[in-house]
């Protein structure tokens, strides 16, 4: 009784812990989960091992499950689809609580249906297809990289050497298929393209391979993106070889299926019988980083194999595979920690679809009743593996996505580069950019490739194509100025022209063949219009065009043009006609202010002269009505370098030079203006250029099909009422009668139009900058031949001959094409005058301070003479230079009289008197000397009551 009442409390503290300890009496002993992939396929083989490993290694761990059992239900789906179908459901009704796979992205489509409907995870290692990720797999988690990140790996190599279109070989289904729209939209994001799109059955045969790349050959792209299975791949590019397609100018890119084949492959025969078919390979391979937790997988992994005595290696697949199962391992642990029981039940639909008496046994399906939380475990989970730190981004993708980029050659596969998600292509490892141990290295993204051919040289990556397929060749049918390009039904192209022969000729110096077909746009009875000419091109009409097609900022927008072969512009034609000239025509080479300024400047420059050399020159001096003459005389003979009078001055010499080069410059500047003047003074127009073209309200003139209608209205402003449509034919007719006031064409147009009516003329200046050009569809790489093959027919002198033979000049081509002559003004010669002004300025000042000081050392003089003859006179002294200067302050200032007196003395004059004063003056103090002598010997008192002697000093 009383161990029957202490069982009871035991069992009743039993059920307390139970309830106290969340998940204790929930926990099952067992749990399983499946694994769906191919057992004989070179990532199946490999997966099996890493599954078993993985499984073995969680049931040892304390620390995930705690205690209860991890079991796996393997299915071969054998590489079908229909076979991968019914062993996904054999693996679920098993009551599974995840599925780690499926390999197949196409089984994957079809068992994520049933997963949704069972609630049942899937946590595949190898389906890489990005629509997998959409929401309409909600079940559906991807346990390695999408091939929406590889595509964009590809991409970015392809952006990375200006490669602007590719090839894709791709496998004809979900994989496949999915790839190719992936790297569509990322070329297309870098102005690239898929070009030629080559896919392959899944099951194609050596003849079925063969025969794709026989197309793919004569296609014009030669960078070939291969997107296939590692089971298959392989043949393709034995096929390539047999063809000659692994030879050099080819590029081939693999995907990670490459990688994949060659890690799993230990051995050395069939190795080395796989990289001498792929020398020149580029691939790539998804990175992990090291860590210890992968070498000891590795090493497990060789030992496993070694004791099955099986031959294989480790890719990363295996990797990703071995995450798998820890992935779903920690995430049923997470479950069975927050109390959560594992059960399943019917469903409702499934049963009712068992009553029906259906033979599938839909009715052993069952829900599994935690899947949803389960599924949102696996959703948070943050944990490192062997591929690196496992975590699942907002679209249920791994996040991080990072490859190695790899390159095939010689005995092995060398590593030229990473790209990862968040630093794109790069030579530093992705977490090392990450964790900032080591910078981006500038301008070096990938490492030097060895390409097919075993050529470091970056191929070109494209040809023409040898499909016999030749280009359509848009040409405009011109009605006016054939010698342009036109139809020309007796030739054997059906088109001729200057611009048929430069393209021709261009074309011929391509180092590959390029066959043309002309199709003639136009109806023969009015030019086309070359916008819609354009545009054909543009929409894939036609290949290109070539003709006088204008290279405008809004055709540039839709096609690619080559390098201009003929420079072009807007210019303006107006008629013009004769007139007398006017008698006054020689009046109008200057302005009013020029003439006004010049004139004053020669009599400015005589007057300056004629102060200079006054003093010392016989020809500037005389009465003052001669000397006044002279000034006039001087002055304007200088403007025809006739003056008779010389110079014997510095000074005068030097500001006459200077004015003799400002007159040269006036002159041959005069001259210049009046020739021009009176050549063009037979010429009247009332528009001058583009001012004013704009400002009247005069009727304008366009060819037909130009751009010029659109560029007068959009970038002038000009109404559209005033513009008129011609034929080139109709240009001399409408500007004689007035129907247009003026016309506005292309330079070139216009040279040949003026060549054989003179009566017309070019006004004002070219004011647009562009040129001819051929134009061709967007990303067209013949665009870019064909401007050097253009730059070369210039540089070698073939473009100007060429020019010669079509467009010779006519019988105006030697009469000038401009009216309209400016008149000079003041501002064209300002600095002329400015530097003769300056000039004449310093000389005068020169003169004036030398005049001033003769001045001030004469009357000096003539200050001490008077002195001598006053009764209170001072005792004089020497100063240096032999001038005296009275010790007190003279008694009158010289007037400006007598100063003007001074300067009107001749310079000879001058010195002549001076030296006459110093002559008496020396002999003044001498006898003032003896004076004073004989003071000294005479008594005091006789010195008292003396007179002084009387003595007297004339003054010059």
């Amino acid at each position: 009784m009383a161990g029957d009442q202490l069982l009871r409390r035991l069992l009743f503290l039993l059920w307390v812990v139970a309830l106290a300890v969340p998940g204790l009496a929930a926990r099952p002993a067992n749990v399983s989960i499946g694994a769906l992939f191919t057992f004989d396929s070179v990532i199946g083989r490999a997966a099996k091992v890493a599954i078993e490993l993985a499984v073995a290694d969680v049931n040892r761990d304390d620390g995930v499950l705690n205690g209860t059992y991890l079991s796996v239900v393997e299915q071969d789906t054998k590489c079908s689809g229909f076979i991968g179908i019914i062993q996904g459901l054999q693996v679920m009704e098993k009551k599974v609580v995840a599925v780690v796979g499926p390999q197949s992205s196409g089984i994957g489509h079809v068992v994520s249906h049933v997963a949704d409907e069972l609630r049942i995870p899937l946590v595949s290692f190898a389906a890489t297809d990005p629509t997998l990720g959409s929401s309409q797999y909600p079940y559906f988690l991807r346990a390695t990289h999408s091939d929406f990140f590889q595509m964009a790996a590809v991409a970015d190599i392809i952006s990375h050497y200006a490669w602007r279109e590719a090839t894709l070989i791709y496998v004809d289904n979900d994989y496949g298929r999915a790839a190719l729209d992936a790297l569509g939209d990322h070329l297309q994001s870098m102005r690239s393209k898929v070009s030629y799109r080559a896919p392959l059955p899944p099951a194609a045969d050596r003849a079925a391979i063969t025969d794709l790349l026989l197309r793919v050959s004569m296609m014009e792209s030669r960078v070939i993106v291969v997107h296939a299975n590692p089971d298959s791949g392989l043949d393709i590019f034995a096929a390539a070889q047999s063809l000659g397609m692994m030879s050099s100018g080819y590029v081939w890119i693999a995907t990670e299926w490459l990688a994949a084949l060659l890690d799993s492959d230990s051995s050395p025969p069939r190795k080395t019988t796989a990289l001498a078919l792929l020398q020149g390979v580029v691939t790539l391979r998804q990175y992990t980083p090291d860590s210890d937790a992968k070498r000891s997988l590795m090493s497990r992994f060789a030992a496993r194999l070694q004791a099955h005595n099986t031959t294989g290696g480790i890719n990363a697949y295996v990797l990703f595979a071995y995450d798998a199962v820890w992935m779903a391992a920690r995430a049923v642990d997470q479950l069975l920690v927050d109390g959560s029981n594992v059960s399943f039940s019917d469903d409702a639909r499934l049963r009712a679809e068992n009553e029906t008496g259906s033979a599938l046994r839909l009715g052993a399906l069952k829900v599994f009743d935690q899947g949803e939380q389960l599924l949102s475990k696996m959703k948070t989970l943050n944990f490192t593996g062997v591929t690196g730190q496992v975590r699942f981004g907002d679209d249920r993708n791994l996040a991080d996505p990072a490859y190695e980029v790899l390159n095939v050659g010689g005995t092995g596969v060398r590593r030229v580069g990473y790209w990862s998600n968040r630093t794109r292509l790069s030579v530093t490892a992705p977490e090392q950019e990450q964790n900032g141990k080591k910078k981006k290295q500038q301008g070096e993204e990938l490492y030097s490739v060895i390409w097919p051919g075993e050529t470091a040289s970056t191929p070109r990556g494209w040809v023409f194509p040898n499909n016999g397929k030749a280009l359509r060749i848009g040409v405009p049918y011109r009605t006016t100025y054939k010698q342009f390009v036109s139809k020309d039904a007796g030739g054997p192209d059906g088109a001729s022209g200057y611009c048929i022969d430069v393209f021709k000729a261009a074309v011929a110096l391509l180092a590959y063949p390029v066959p043309v077909s002309y199709v003639v746009v136009g109806d023969g009875v009015k030019n086309p219009s070359y916008g819609e000419l354009v545009q054909r091109v543009a929409e894939g009409e036609l290949d290109a065009a070539v003709g006088d097609i204008s290279i405008v900022t809004n055709r540039t927008r839709v096609v690619d043009f080559t390098q201009p072969y003929v420079e072009s512009g807007l210019v303006i034609v107006t008629a013009v006609r004769e007139r007398a000239s006017s008698a006054w025509a020689f009046l109008k080479p200057f302005t009013r202010e020029m003439w006004a300024v010049t004139g004053g400047f020669f009599l400015f420059v005589g007057a300056v002269v004629w102060v200079l050399e006054h003093r010392s020159n016989t020809d500037f001096r005389g009465s003052p009505r001669k000397q006044l003459v002279t000034v006039f005389w001087f002055s304007f003979s200088t403007m025809f370098f006739a003056h008779r009078e010389n110079t014997v001055s510095t000074l005068g010499r030097l500001v006459l030079i200077i004015w003799l080069f400002v007159v040269l410059i006036i002159n041959s500047s005069y001259t210049a203006s009046l020739t021009s003047i009176l050549t063009v003074q037979q010429l009247s127009t009332g528009i001058q250029g583009l001012d004013g073209l704009i400002a009247s309200s005069d009727p304008i003139g366009f060819q037909v099909g130009s751009f010029a209608k659109s560029y007068l209205m959009q970038e002038l402003g000009v109404p559209e009422s005033r513009l008129r449509e011609l034929a080139i034919t109709d240009y001399a007719s409408s500007l004689q009668t007035g129907v247009v006031a003026a016309i506005v064409d292309e330079l070139p147009y216009v040279e040949l139009f003026l060549s054989t009516n003179c009566q017309f003329r070019t006004v004002g200046q070219e004011f647009t900058k562009s040129g001819w050009g051929f134009a061709f569809q967007r990303d067209s790489p013949l665009a870019v031949d064909l401007s050097t093959a253009i730059l070369t027919l210039s540089e070698n002198g073939d473009l100007q001959r060429i020019h010669d033979k079509w467009l010779s000049p006519g019988q105006c081509a030697s009469q000038g094409t401009d009216v309209g002559a400016d008149r000079l003004n003041l501002s064209s010669f300002w600095g002329l005058f400015l530097i003769c002004g300056v000039a004449c300025f310093i000389a005068l000042l020169i003169f004036f301070f030398r005049t001033l000081r003769q001045y001030f050392r004469y009357h000096g003089h003539a200050d001490i003479d008077d002195d001598d003859d006053s009764e209170n006179k001072a005792t004089p002294f020497p100063v240096d230079g032999g001038e005296r200067m009275s010790s007190r302050r003279p008694a009158r200032l010289a007037s400006i009289r007598d100063l003007m007196t001074f300067v009107d003395m001749k310079e000879a004059e001058v010195k002549r008197r001076k030296k006459m004063m110093n002559e008496d003056s020396s002999s003044c103090g001498r006898r003032l000397d003896m004076d004073s002598h004989s003071h000294r010997s005479m008594p005091t008192s006789a010195n008292a009551n003396a007179a002084p002697p009387s003595s007297s000093f004339s003054s010059v």
